[in-house]
């Protein structure tokens, strides 16, 4: 069920918009013949059901991103368990004829207990990063920086 009804022309695009290379999708869009206000207005339609779609998309990624992580966390503690089961046991290592299980070092690793006391030779430097809202503020105010300038764009709003 998509949101707004649209013709059919519409509807057809809207069905392969996933398979066609952006291009062509644009030359089929633009190739509908009808009056422009219609147009307009159809075309307006097919984004409010495209944005939905992508709105439904969002909220599944986050569902399967949060039970991927419920999963992940499962087989953590599994780990941990079968683990302490084995140290307590005091056996390092099963061995079975579909798979083994051992325990074993890890790589070596750092712990970092008080960054402050880390020589600088250790630090790794971060770019700076420029800050536009004040830069925009400063133009705005009539301060003049050189390298930027104050722009404003257009964009297609549906409301």
């Amino acid at each position: 069920m998509k949101l707004y009804e649209i013709s059919q022309n519409y509807l057809q695009l809207l069905d392969m918009a996933d398979q066609m290379d952006q291009e062509v999708f644009l030359d089929t869009l633009a190739s509908i013949e009808e009056a422009i206000d219609d147009k307009i207005e159809h075309t307006a339609k097919f984004i409010r059901s495209l944005e939905a779609d992508v709105e439904i998309l969002k909220a599944e990624e986050k569902r399967l991103a949060d039970k991927r992580k419920v999963l992940e966390n499962k087989i953590s503690g599994v780990k941990e368990y079968l683990q302490h089961e084995m140290e307590f046991a005091g056996i390092d290592k099963v061995k079975r004829p579909t798979l083994t299980v051992s325990i074993q070092l890890n790589p070596p690793s750092v712990c970092v207990m008080d960054e402050s006391l880390i020589p600088s030779d250790y630090m790794i430097p971060v770019a700076p990063k420029i800050d536009k809202k004040a830069i925009l503020k400063a133009l705005k105010e009539g301060e003049e920086i050189f390298g930027c300038e104050i722009q404003q764009t257009r964009s297609v709003r549906i409301k």
